[in-house]
């Protein structure tokens, strides 16, 4: 069982920082990125797991492209400033623990005049598929 209170401050810590990802074993730090978007998840997915385990993530944005690479990388629990219904819903059908700061219907582009292409692009598929998919763009 995680101490709730020591992934809060980790989490606090985390908002400080400029890291747009961190991924801890336990209470160990294995993974960081401050890249934006969905790449920092990718690259962690691509590189490392699911060689390391159960993980927990700290990430900015969940979206349900997010919530399915999530699956891919053994997490058990993420925490976020933002995340999406859709996300939500994938998140809580695999059992992931989330803890959202602000939850919204979906989550938006970068200009925020459509919905994001990678929530679009993770629609109906499952994590495995849309893993196929992204390792194609990436």
């Amino acid at each position: 069982m995680r101490d709730a209170n020591l992934t809060g401050h980790l989490f606090h810590y985390f908002l400080a920082s400029k890291d747009d990802l961190r991924v801890y074993r336990g209470t160990k730090l294995i993974f960081s990125s401050k890249d934006s978007g969905l790449a920092p998840l990718v690259d962690y997915v691509i590189k490392f797991a699911p060689a390391t385990g159960e993980v927990l993530v700290f990430d900015r944005v969940v979206g349900n492209a997010a919530a399915l690479l999530l699956k891919l990388a053994l997490c058990t629990e993420v925490w976020s400033s933002l995340g999406s219904e859709r996300a939500a819903q994938t998140l809580s059908n695999f059992g992931i623990g989330y803890h959202f700061v602000s939850e919204v219907p979906y989550i938006l582009n970068r200009q925020s005049s459509d919905i994001c292409p990678f929530e679009k692009l993770s629609m109906g598929k499952t994590a495995d598929e849309f893993y196929e998919t992204i390792k194609a763009l990436h």
